[in-house]
């Protein structure tokens, strides 16, 4: 497994942006894909966007899918979250988690503690 950390988190008014990113504390994640989910209070953890190992690959959730952005430069081991015209159903607990490529929480091996996101009206 490899331990995950996020940042970035925090309060934006409507129409703003955040971008969050996702970094290791021990192990590198370069050999797996990288997810991130959200999981709003009394709701249940859902798919937001993911990345292959190699950076090449992505795919959206179709919640986010114009607005968000998810990037993984190739020199760091790091994955970002860009996320623009934020909207109040964004407000979320963010995860990032690595494993397979997938939509699925069940094929990530590896979580992060989650960054809050929240997004006023």
């Amino acid at each position: 497994q490899v331990q995950l950390v996020e940042s970035g988190g925090g309060l934006v008014q409507a129409g703003g942006s955040l971008t969050l990113s996702c970094t290791t504390s021990g192990r590198t994640f370069r050999g797996y894909a990288v997810a991130w989910f959200r999981q709003a209070p009394e709701k249940a953890r859902e798919f937001v966007a993911v990345i292959d190992y190699s950076g090449r690959t992505a795919n959206y959730s179709n919640h986010v899918e114009g607005r968000f952005t998810i990037f993984r430069p190739s020199v760091w081991d790091m994955v970002t979250l860009q996320m623009n015209s934020l909207n109040p159903e964004d407000t979320a607990v963010y995860y990032c988690a690595a494993g397979e490529y997938s939509r699925l929480a069940s094929h990530f091996h590896s979580w992060g503690q989650g960054t809050q996101v929240t997004v006023s009206s």
